[in-house]
């Protein structure tokens, strides 16, 4: 976590407990509106923000607060008996009445519409021309594809690219995907094209495996993945390792240095 540009200690009692440095709170203040990079890790991260905005409060600091990555973006909705965790997230955040927030590449509107004051940043829309400069992208040749419409919504300001847009069947229970298609005609005249996957989030990166070998079926000869956020269970994954997916580009909103050729991250800075 970060206030101003400072990184701020994270020092735990032998018990578990955080230990919160005051004074270097204090000394990275600002009279005016202070701006809080919040970095989400794991669940005690949240803590640590309550602890830092109440201090701030206490002392009549103002704050306003950048999501690299908003936890339970994923839990967006309820189905039967799951438990809408992305509500529950955004209530805590929005108890602690930021100035304003903005979320880094929410995984849907409905991240926004939960969380109060709330505005989006979209690296990934910002790196695609870097991106597709860097792999010699021919937008007469060449296609984006979206793994499902949900994404296609996300990066609908994108223009000037071919697109195909994939249909996912997935158990909601397991977030396992059952089915993929894609939709849309591929005009190449045979010849094989670069495809650019776009989305905002990569875990262990199945789905894009499975949308790499879909796009190869139907004449795909190099596949690249641009993610706005990448978790580290990438590694873990079989991405790292296949050769249907030359490279992923993404930013470190959630990984730090890259531990693998293949994956190149960009730092978000500036935000």
């Amino acid at each position: 976590m970060k206030l101003n540009e400072t990184e701020l200690e994270e020092n735990i009692f032998p018990n578990g407990e955080t230990l919160v440095n005051g004074e270097q709170i204090l000394a990275a203040a600002t009279e005016g509106v202070n701006t809080i990079l919040f970095k989400y890790g794991h669940d005690g991260d949240l803590i640590k923000l309550m602890f830092l905005k109440n201090f701030m409060d206490d002392h009549g600091l103002a704050a306003r607060l950048v999501i690299t990555y908003m936890p339970y973006s994923r839990m967006d909705r309820v189905e039967g008996a799951s438990v809408f965790t992305l509500k529950y997230a955004a209530n805590f955040i929005n108890a602690l009445q930021f100035q304003s927030v903005t979320v880094v590449e929410p995984h849907s509107d409905v991240t926004l519409a939960l969380l109060n004051k709330s505005n989006a940043v979209y690296p990934s829309v910002e790196l695609l021309g870097k991106v597709a400069a860097e792999v010699n992208f021919n937008v007469e040749e060449d296609y984006l594809f979206f793994p499902d419409a949900g994404a296609q919504k996300r990066y609908s300001k994108v223009k000037g690219y071919r697109q195909l847009v994939g249909f996912k069947v997935r158990d909601f229970q397991t977030g396992q995907i059952k089915q993929l298609d894609v939709v849309g005609h591929v005009d190449n005249g045979g010849k094989g094209f670069k495809a650019i996957i776009v989305d905002d989030l990569c875990s262990y990166g199945g789905t894009f495996m499975m949308s790499a070998e879909k796009l190869k079926e139907i004449g795909a000869a190099e596949i690249y993945l641009l993610v706005g956020h990448c978790e580290t269970s990438i590694y873990k994954g079989k991405i790292p390792d296949s050769d249907i997916i030359t490279r992923v580009f993404t930013t470190d909103t959630i990984l730090g240095q890259s531990e693998h050729d293949k994956i190149q991250v960009y730092p978000l800075g500036g935000q």
